[in-house]
């Protein structure tokens, strides 16, 4: 492949490139760094220790607060009651929603030696026990309730059907976990050995896999993502996206350690609040979906006063409108940049820059990080595609996962032999380096940044003796970029209850995987080999009014 010199440099080291195919080379111009994500809050807090590095905001109340003097000293209390309980190298569940406990734990997990595993509070308790038991966690840390949700309960109900946990520790008995003694330094000097999160995302078999990810890549990926954006020395990072989810506890909670500054975490989203922290932390840096980006517009307008100026905004997760990003814009005085990436490769593959125009910043989600190489393959061939031809994008480097955890035939499903990782999302890449989202080969719903395996749906429906043939698809939405549509195919002779197939989702899956669209069909549409055609299931859906609805 022939690299030229564009005219004019593209700003970061190794983008002034001109590509002849839709393959990016990695930019290796900088070294990763090293780091662990404990090493590396120790040299910050060494650094900067009467720095604040943490404020937790409650949805009533007093927020909290930690230097990195701290935070440091709250994480290695942690630390040393996780080493006396959980070998090195061993699994630590954390089970809660945003609390100020959990980037503590986060650290003290690194610091101790042990891999995080991060759970959805949303989780029911099939999902529970699933999760529990495909990471191997000895150890849960938990909350006892998340909002109407009894937590403790459900963890009671299941506790029998997991002989590997040995320690349940709810979060309330906080002190209870600190350690009598510090971890060994020869067991914190073995962090960099040990990978440091697993992550659950949903993929189109169904059942959630658990993604293993390095030190270095949740290390270097938050690292570069704000080399990327120039974020200023000390900025504040201002957070509502759920902490068990790679864009909470990688980008919102490791980032603003390469910048020295605040990570602010809002307990609970609320539109009202996020608006009132922003305008009491200037130039903010605040971390998005769009689901987050549409619900502060509207209470921007509905409260009618001066809206805060924001230093930058950060968003990806799902479809981002270029309406909604000029209204952002707008509306905040800031500038969005906007990302691609999944868990996988630790959150973030491809972003856009500041000198970037106007046009790339809202129809591309930009180009690929540095230390990582990316291209656009024929789904089918598998050879690199021409520029601005549509293909699966496929990425290789230091943050692509280590696998899935206890299931080497999903990950060899995942990537091949050379070391590409198939994202399954098609998109396109232009002479820049520029990447354009096309849609996605799995059959994944991206509701407000959650990834929503249909067949996982799917089989839930068919459980029901009623329903022949069951199909999930995601609708468009405005404000959830999709939403989940479940289309049913009684079985011959029998009528299926809506309402009742909704109340055993409710049941049986968590609240964002319910469908809220429900469709009754007369036949499916196959292909020859009989598949169904999901895009002409979709293509009704969207032209005929459901039979149930919110």
């Amino acid at each position: 492949m022939t690299l030229q010199k564009p005219s004019q440099p593209r700003g970061f080291p190794g983008d002034t490139r001109v590509l002849t195919a839709s393959h990016w080379p990695a930019d290796t111009s900088g070294p990763l760094a090293s780091h662990t994500v404990g090493s590396l809050l120790r040299e910050v807090a060494a650094a900067r220790p009467d720095q604040v590095a943490l404020v937790s905001v409650p949805e009533e109340g007093e927020s909290r607060r930690w230097t990195y003097a701290e935070l440091l000293g709250e994480a290695e209390r942690i630390a040393a009651g996780i080493s006396e309980r959980v070998p090195l190298g061993g699994r630590v569940a954390l089970w809660a929603p945003n609390v100020a406990e959990w980037p503590i734990v986060e650290y003290a997990a690194a610091l101790a030696s042990v891999t995080l595993v991060a759970l959805n509070p949303a989780l029911r308790a099939r999902e529970l026990v699933h999760a529990l038991r495909t990471s191997a966690s000895t150890m849960l840390l938990y909350a006892e309730r998340s909002r109407s949700y009894d937590m403790a309960a459900v963890l009671e109900s299941v506790r029998g059907e997991l002989p590997l946990l040995e320690h349940a520790v709810p979060l309330s008995d906080w002190e209870g976990l600190y350690g009598s003694s510090p971890v060994p330094a020869e067991r914190e000097d073995a962090a960099s050995a040990v990978p440091a999160q697993i992550q659950f995302t949903s993929g189109t078999t169904g059942l959630p896999k658990a993604v293993l990810l390095s030190h270095q890549a949740v290390v270097n990926v938050s690292r570069f993502t704000f080399d990327v954006l120039g974020i200023r020395e000390a900025a504040p990072v201002v957070s509502p996206l759920p902490m068990f989810h790679t864009a909470g506890c990688v980008i919102s909670c490791l980032g603003p350690l390469w910048c020295g500054g605040p990570f602010i975490l809002l307990e609970r989203f609320d539109p009202h609040l996020l608006l009132k922290v922003l305008r009491d932390t200037p130039d903010a840096v605040l971390t998005s979906v769009p689901t987050v980006l549409t619900a502060l517009v509207e209470a921007a307008r509905r409260e009618d006063v001066d809206t805060p100026a924001v230093g930058a905004v950060l968003t990806g997760g799902a479809p981002v409108r270029s309406r909604l990003i000029g209204e952002v814009e707008q509306l905040f005085a800031t500038t969005v940049f906007n990302l691609y990436g999944q868990t996988e490769l630790a959150s973030v593959l491809t972003l856009t820059r500041p000198q970037d125009s106007k046009g790339e910043k809202s129809a591309t989600v930009g180009r690929p990080l540095p230390h990582v190489e990316c291209r656009i393959t024929h789904p089918e061939y598998g050879h690199t595609q021409p520029l601005d031809a549509p293909g699966e994008i496929c990425a290789r480097g230091y943050q692509q996962m280590l696998g899935y955890f206890g299931d080497p035939e999903a990950t060899a499903a995942k990537t091949d032999e050379d070391g590409w990782l198939y994202t399954g999302d098609l998109g396109s890449m232009d002479a820049t380096g520029a990447v354009r989202i096309i849609g996605r080969l799995s059959d994944v719903i991206i509701r407000g940044g959650e990834n929503i395996a249909a067949a996982e749906i799917e089989e839930c429906l068919l459980r029901e003796e009623a329903v022949q043939e069951a199909v999930v698809v995601g609708i468009p939405d405005e404000a959830w970029g999709e939403i989940v549509a479940a289309g049913l195919l009684p079985a011959p002779g029998r009528t299926v209850d809506v309402e009742k197939m909704r109340a055993a989702c409710q049941e049986w899956l968590s609240p964002y995987k319910v469908p809220q669209l429900w469709y009754l069909l007369d036949e499916l549409p196959t292909t020859p080999s009989g598949k169904v055609q999901k895009f002409r299931v979709k293509e009704f859906m969207t032209q005929t009014p459901p039979v149930l609805q919110p």
